[in-house]
């Protein structure tokens, strides 16, 4: 006898976020075209098939999770990085 399937397929790897979070990350994710999902278990799951949707999804997860103080910090280098760059061109 077959074992009854779920209607569902598990998707990715589970991503470990907050209940609160999950639904603007997964909409994120959807924008760039990331496939994710969040089953009524209350997970978040991405499926991940290249180096650059990880490191999206690693940005997307940090922009929501993270402090703000990393965010500011984290632009301010960018920006600092820029003008040396433009300054030695």
């Amino acid at each position: 006898m077959d074992k009854p399937t779920s209607a569902a397929p598990k998707l990715g790897q589970v991503v470990s976020v907050a209940r609160v979070d999950r639904w603007s990350i997964n909409f994120r994710l959807k924008e760039l075209n990331i496939p994710c999902t969040c089953p009524a278990d209350g997970t978040l799951r991405v499926d991940v098939n290249h180096p650059i949707a990880l490191l999206l999804v690693n940005s997307v997860v940090r922009r929501f999770t993270g402090p703000r103080e990393d965010s500011v910090d984290w632009l301010e280098r960018c920006w600092e990085s820029h003008l040396v760059s433009s300054a030695t061109s």
